[in-house]
């Protein structure tokens, strides 16, 4: 009973609110004097989409320079690498200065012989030097026919040799370097009726300067000759020189 009595006024609320919306709609009533209670607070959105990247910011200022760290230790030994590759040849060199110059660049000579002219007077004297006259070889000119002497060039080793054709008298001479007898020979003469010989020789070491030549060792014994048909003959010749690195009977 009480329901139906409530019909009719709903019915009239229902009209009002319609009336009353209408209004609104038209601005004709201020939306003041329609302001309600605050609603329930609704459920949480969903998450949005990611927003775009933001400007880069501004460079922030330099700071000031740190303190210089300790030394760390040193570290270990890498292994050896392959070998490269064999460079290029690098372009000449410049020409050096010339070198002094050697000592021989020729083999050393030194070389004669001679012989007693034919009816040469020979001295009697003791210590006379004997003078073989007559050149047979005398090339590099050691030799010196006026005084009988051999005088060294070439450093070395020389071989000397006598050979004498005595006859009418026996033979005694010696052979001298520099004033001392290095060599002494000797030939008896007993009234023969040819001509004896009498030869010998010698190695000597020389140094330039050196002499060497014959003498009579005594007066008596000077039995030297020639002829044609036999001589008197004083040789020398260097056997190898003292001068490194040259060549001997190149």
């Amino acid at each position: 009973m009480t329901s139906l009595r409530l019909v009719p006024l709903l019915h009239s609320l229902l009209v009002l609110q319609v009336h009353l919306s209408s209004q609104v709609e038209d601005n004709k009533i201020p939306p003041s004097l329609c302001t309600g209670q605050p609603g329930i607070p609704g459920s949480p959105g969903g998450h949005g989409s990611p927003g775009q990247p933001g400007r880069d910011g501004r460079d922030g200022r330099d700071a000031a320079p740190g303190e210089k760290g300790e030394k760390g230790d040193r570290g270990e030994s890498g292994e050896t690498g392959v070998r490269g590759l064999t460079g290029d040849n690098g372009d000449p060199g410049l020409k050096g200065e010339r070198g002094p110059a050697g000592e021989c660049a020729v083999a050393p000579k030194s070389a004669f012989s001679a012989k007693l002219s034919e009816g040469r007077t020979l001295p009697l004297t003791v210590a006379d030097v004997v003078c073989f006259d007559k050149i047979t070889l005398n090339d590099q000119a050691d030799y010196n026919p006026e005084t009988g002497r051999f005088t060294c060039k070439v450093p070395g080793v020389y071989y000397f040799a006598v050979h004498a054709t005595v006859y009418r008298a026996s033979l005694q001479f010696d052979l001298m370097k520099n004033g001392h007898a290095v060599a002494s020979h000797f030939q008896f003469y007993g009234n023969w009726p040819k001509p004896a010989s009498l030869s010998g020789g010698s190695l000597l070491h020389l140094v330039p300067g050196d002499q060497v030549w014959v003498h009579m060792a005594l007066s008596e014994y000077n039995g030297f000759y020639s002829s044609t048909k036999t001589d008197s003959t004083f040789t020398g010749f260097l056997v190898y020189s003292d001068w490194k690195n040259s060549a001997v009977f190149a």
